[in-house]
């Protein structure tokens, strides 16, 4: 596989390694002439000083092949924004995933088409959601790409769907219960599993319709 990488900060550099370890060829786009240096002296000559918003510089790392993926991930949303559609739009790579630094920038993204994104922010946001128990529904994954979501439910002692069965509870459509922890121990939901106070129940769904599963599983 033929990648780039967009961005030599921690992020762009950390991936670059870990593809090329694995047996990737790789080329590493950096603009500041400093941290350029470091990586060229570390890496070699997979990596290419320049700006990869500009279309010259994404031709010399070779973006006209074109690449099997790009990876925009600098410290600048608006960068990223360019890079992915320069990308997708411009010579058709098949896939471009985005960095996004801030996520009040996530809808800028959306309304252009650039779903296949990587928030670390929103991301460490829903794992410290999940150790706070007053949270009764976390999002654990986005598939943006596929239109899906992955939340977790905790099922408290009154919730409408403790003690029934899977296939007994009002699920709205575009949402299924795929798995379910009960004491530290993980199993795949069936239709006739029933659902017990305390469990963490993991669905499937469609974005918009996180409430209605909320009240369906959890009141």
């Amino acid at each position: 596989m033929y990648a780039i990488v967009a961005g030599g900060g921690k992020v762009g550099a950390n991936i670059t390694r870990s593809l090329v370890r694995m047996g990737h060829e790789v080329t590493l786009v950096e603009q500041r002439r400093d941290r350029f240096e470091q990586l060229e002296a570390e890496l070699g000559p997979i990596v290419l000083q320049g700006d990869a918003t500009e279309i010259h510089v994404l031709e010399r790392a070779g973006i006209a092949r074109p690449p099997e993926i790009v990876l925009a991930v600098t410290g600048d949303d608006e960068d990223n924004i360019v890079i992915s559609q320069l990308a997708k739009e411009g010579y058709g790579v098949p896939k471009a995933i985005a960095r996004v630094n801030d996520p009040r920038n996530q809808p800028h993204f959306d309304i252009l088409g650039i779903t296949q994104t990587v928030c670390a922010t929103s991301g460490l946001l829903g794992l410290v959601e999940h150790e706070v128990p007053e949270h009764d529904l976390v999002k654990l994954l986005e598939l943006r790409g596929e239109g899906l979501e992955l939340v977790e439910l905790h099922v408290p002692p009154d919730a409408p769907a403790a003690g029934k069965r899977v296939a007994g509870i009002a699920l709205p459509e575009g949402a299924k219960l795929v798995s379910l922890m009960r004491n530290g121990v993980g199993e795949i939901v069936r239709d006739d599993t029933v659902i017990r106070p305390g469990d963490q129940v993991v669905a499937i769904l469609k974005p918009g319709v996180e409430d209605r599963l909320r009240r369906a599983v959890v009141g």
